[in-house]
């Protein structure tokens, strides 16, 4: 494949990257994004997945078998504990505006510059091989995309100049690409939605690309997983990477990497940015917790498969395990294919080097450059008024620096090792931050001087133990103390540390790396004491759920500060707009006058520190503000006083807040139930307006129709017959109505006659379409009938249904449109029930309407005359019918569109049905 295409496709990935981090942070949609879609968040924590699980895991088990599952069980086993730790790391960092884990480690002790500063040198002397893993796998893949796999070895000798290197050519690229995705703003803690955004991407470019080799090599080249492992199981080179014998060391080192690599989900510089700096919201953590072990598992599992397939194909071929990946595709001439693997595992490499650098060059600019600018002539004597940009300048030179340095680690040693062994080596040095951390959160006894000595300690063996061996065995170092020890100790062999001779290289580091710096961290903790600012950052991490979340009321503070040279600070290193608009929101939320305010008291001076840790890191910050203030010292008697009196604030604040929550609620309760009170007043009203009116009427008319047959006894028999039917119509229809008050009554007080028997709704429906059918012609309209064969019975009260049948009819005849009105009624079963929709091509009824129509007293104005008719107890009685059987009725209906009222009844068990009618009362 030509380097042209390659290039080209390289490029126009990298450039659709930037495309959606560049649409994610446009104009706020970044942070709607964001705070709306957990699903992001818990896939760019899949950073985790770099170069290294693409194709560095299958490297690994075509040596070790099932041996690199370890890497992947400690961030499984590590997330359901991420609702103690890393919830509670999110919650200390957003209040103490924490940009990193160099940041976070120093606040908690004390905000140590010193020990801020020894974190970044751990991190970078830790991190700088791992993203040389990362070159490597992209150079290496690059290399072979252009058909050069009999050259590999060639491309990465030191002989080549470093401008005939492909890496050196990627290490540049991805240099821009960082500077353009991390370092264009200076505050640290604001969110990179657009960087979030793109590593998100990459972790499903990188799951599919596996995925597409995996399922291509176990079903394609071979016929699935047992045709694959049935070859295997033939070559003795192959089939031991099933069994227990390829684990090495056994389960003692599947601990201590399951232990390392538990610790680096969290305390990798990167892992840290991702889970923690960029968290917008903690309830995000719930759908990482379960969605990112559920990643992992699924992109490791075609792993062994494709190790499996490499040793088959390329036995006795000298291709390196690391590549099969990627040569697989490639030798079976699926050119597309390997492009988007080669895609993938760009993406795998490019996710981790942006965002491991980003986080490195914010630790180098806070821990290490502004501290030692701090104590120079450029801050003190205002030199320059506005530093941010020369922030932002040094940012973006770290991320160079570090990428050279990454490159340069790359030529002279990482060529030597797999990817694998890189990764570790990271690993183990990353896992020193653990004690000082965890412990440091749950334990208020730490030091500062117990996690100085724990990570000094710690650092040393690590160095002593992986390092220092590496550059001996490359040659740059002389190798005696490997083979006989330092200073020609036996006990002091780096790989064979005092005599240990069970374990690889990694677990020997790690458990003594780790021993020695936990068991400093807690003597020397307990031996030593806390200042007063140690104190109460320890409280404060410890005990952060019984602080307000903004600590910048928390007033550990006292001393003298004007409001101008706070102001200065701020303008310098925020800029003037962004100072200003910040100290205006704090003095409108404080009501202050700026204007007027001369002294600054603890709480400004406090939240200013604030809004500079947020760009230049906690430690830094304190060192700011104490240059212009002047700051009286507290005992750690004080300190506790206004911790506690924080505290108190904090209850009396919440139970305020709580009793207000109470009181708004009670409130709107009443409101609601006076504003029904009223509605049910006016319903009462109208009722009795209706029913005086529909009692008066036929009254009216048999009192005049009386008086005519009394008074004239010769009038003619035909006559004299309209007049006594009208008057016996009329008096059916006030015994109507007063027969649907006392039925609403009887209902209501739970004394309602229930005649209960097995009935073929079916019929119910035919009678009660007879009824009205006369009605229905004289209105001109039209009923249709859709009645599903061979219903179930029904176990109910016949006449009451029938009731509540004729209600819907009569309803819908009373305002469907003369001349062409259409009333469709159909009934079917619908799983364990029978539903009855009457519907017609009336006036229809308004959202707001359907809410109460099933109230009592209700009425809507009818087609014709537009004035209410009957007494609006219809469909109340109706709806307590239905539920009585058990069942639901609703209304689906539009303004203008006509109703449809749909019935919902129960089919009971044909077993359980009575044989004889009887009465059931209600109660």
């Amino acid at each position: 494949m030509s380097a042209s295409l390659i290039i080209i496709f390289s490029f126009t990935y990298l450039g659709l990257l930037f495309g959606i981090a560049y649409a994610a942070e446009k104009t706020g949609r970044g942070q709607r994004l964001m705070a709306q879609n957990p699903y992001m968040y818990a896939f760019s924590l899949a950073v985790y997945c770099t170069a290294w699980t693409f194709y560095g895991s299958v490297g690994r088990a075509s040596t070790d078998g099932i041996g690199f599952l370890p890497i992947y069980i400690g961030p499984t086993l590590m997330a359901p504990l991420w609702y103690i730790i890393l919830r509670k790391f999110i919650a200390i960092s957003k209040s103490q505006r924490i940009t990193s884990i160099a940041d976070f480690i120093s606040s908690r002790y004390g905000k140590s510059v010193f020990l801020g500063a020894l974190v970044t040198i751990i991190s970078v002397f830790g991190v700088i091989p791992y993203i040389a893993l990362q070159l490597k796998a992209i150079s290496l893949s690059f290399n072979i995309m252009m058909e050069q796999m009999t050259e590999l070895e060639t491309s990465f000798s030191s002989g080549v100049d470093f401008y005939q290197d492909t890496a050196f050519y990627i290490t540049i690229i991805l240099a821009w690409f960082t500077i353009l995705f991390g370092a264009r703003h200076l505050e640290a803690t604001e969110q990179h939605e657009g960087l979030v955004a793109a590593v998100a991407f990459e972790s499903l470019v990188k799951l599919v690309a596996f995925l597409a080799v995996g399922i291509f090599v176990t079903f394609f080249l071979y016929n699935g997983p047992s045709d694959l492992f049935l070859k295997a199981a033939s070559r003795p080179e192959l089939s031991r990477l099933f069994t227990i014998d390829s684990l090495g060391g056994g389960s003692t080192n599947w601990f201590f990497l399951t232990m390392i690599s538990m610790s680096a989900v969290i305390f990798l510089p990167r892992q840290f940015h991702i889970s923690v700096v960029e968290n917008v919201d903690i309830r995000h953590l719930n759908k990482a917790i379960w969605l990112f072990p559920l990643y992992m598992f699924i992109i490791n599992l075609f792993v062994l498969p494709i190790a499996v397939g490499g040793g088959l194909e390329f036995e006795g071929m000298g291709i390196e395990a690391d590549t099969y990946v990627l040569a697989l595709p490639l030798d079976a001439n699926q050119g597309w294919l390997a492009m988007l693997v080669f895609l993938g595992g760009l993406s795998a490499a490019t996710s981790m080097v942006i965002v491991a650098t980003i986080a490195l060059s914010i630790m180098i600019s806070n821990n290490l450059v502004v501290p030692f600018l701090l104590r120079t002539s450029i801050v003190r004597e205002n030199f320059v008024q506005d530093i941010s940009s020369r922030l932002i300048g040094i940012r973006r030179l770290s991320i160079t620096i570090v990428l050279l340095l990454a490159y340069s680690y790359f030529r002279s040693i990482g060529q030597n090792y797999s990817l694998v062994s890189i990764g570790l080596i990271s690993f183990v040095a990353v896992a020193q931050f653990a004690p000082a951390a965890i412990l440091g959160v749950f334990w208020r006894g730490g030091t500062k001087a117990g996690a100085i000595t724990a990570l000094l300690t710690g650092f040393l063996m690590w160095g002593y133990t992986l390092p220092l061996p590496s550059l001996a065995e490359v040659g740059i170092l002389n190798d005696d103390f490997i083979e006989h020890g330092l200073f020609g100790i036996e006990a002091l062999k780096p790989y064979q540390f005092m005599g240990v001779t069970s374990l690889d290289r990694i677990s020997h580091a790690a458990f003594w790396s780790l021993l020695l710096n936990l068991t400093a961290y807690l003597v020397v903790s307990l031996l030593t004491k806390q200042s007063a600012l140690e104190h109460a950052q320890s409280s404060l991490f410890v005990n952060i759920s019984r602080y307000v979340e903004d600590q910048s009321e928390s007033r550990v503070w006292r001393g003298k500060a004007y409001l101008h040279d706070i102001q200065l600070l701020l303008n310098r290193f925020l800029g003037k707009s962004r100072a200003d608009k910040l100290l205006r929101s704090y003095a409108r939320r404080h009501k202050i006058d700026l204007e007027k305010l001369i002294e600054a008291d603890a709480a400004l001076v406090n939240y200013a520190e604030r809004l500079l840790a947020g760009a230049i890191g906690a430690a830094s910050s304190r060192l700011l503000i104490a240059s212009v203030v002047k700051e009286e010292p507290l005992s750690i008697k004080e300190v506790m006083t206004v911790l506690d009196e924080t505290q108190q604030l904090v209850r009396y604040s919440r139970a305020i807040e709580k009793k207000s929550q109470e009181l708004e609620r009670t409130s709107r309760e009443l409101q609601s139930a006076n504003l029904r009170l009223k509605e049910m007043d006016r319903l009462k009203d109208d009722f009795i307006t209706t029913v005086t009116h529909e009692l008066r009427t036929p009254m009216t008319s048999i009192k005049a129709l009386s008086s005519i047959l009394y008074e004239n006894e010769e009038m003619d028999v035909a006559k004299r017959r309209e007049f006594l039917q009208i008057i016996t119509q009329e008096c059916e229809r006030i015994t109507r109505l007063i027969n649907q008050v006392l039925d609403l009554e009887k209902m209501e007080s739970g004394h309602a006659e229930w005649k209960m028997a097995s009935l073929d709704l079916a019929h119910v429906v035919e009678h009660s379409i007879k009824g009205l059918k006369q009605l229905c012609n004289e209105r001109g309209i039209q009923v249709v009938k859709l009645v599903e064969p061979q219903l179930p019975t029904l176990m109910g009260d016949k006449d009451r249904l029938m009731q509540v049948v004729v209600n819907l009819l009569s309803n819908a005849i009373k305002f469907c449109p003369s001349e062409n009105g259409v009333i469709m009624v159909s009934l079917r079963k619908s799983g364990e029930y029978i539903v009855l929709k009457v519907k017609d091509n009336g006036v229809g009824i308004s959202p707001e309407e359907q809410t109460y129509i099933f109230n009592k007293f209700t009425q809507f104005n009818d087609y014709k005359s537009g004035r209410p008719q009957g007494s609006g107890l219809g469909l109340s009685i109706s709806w307590r019918i239905v539920v009585h059987h058990g069942g639901t009725i609703r209304v689906e209906s539009e303004k203008g569109r006509g109703a449809t009222f749909i019935v919902s009844l129960p089919i009971p068990n044909l077993k359980e049905l009575p044989e004889r009618e009887q009465a059931v009362t209600a109660h």
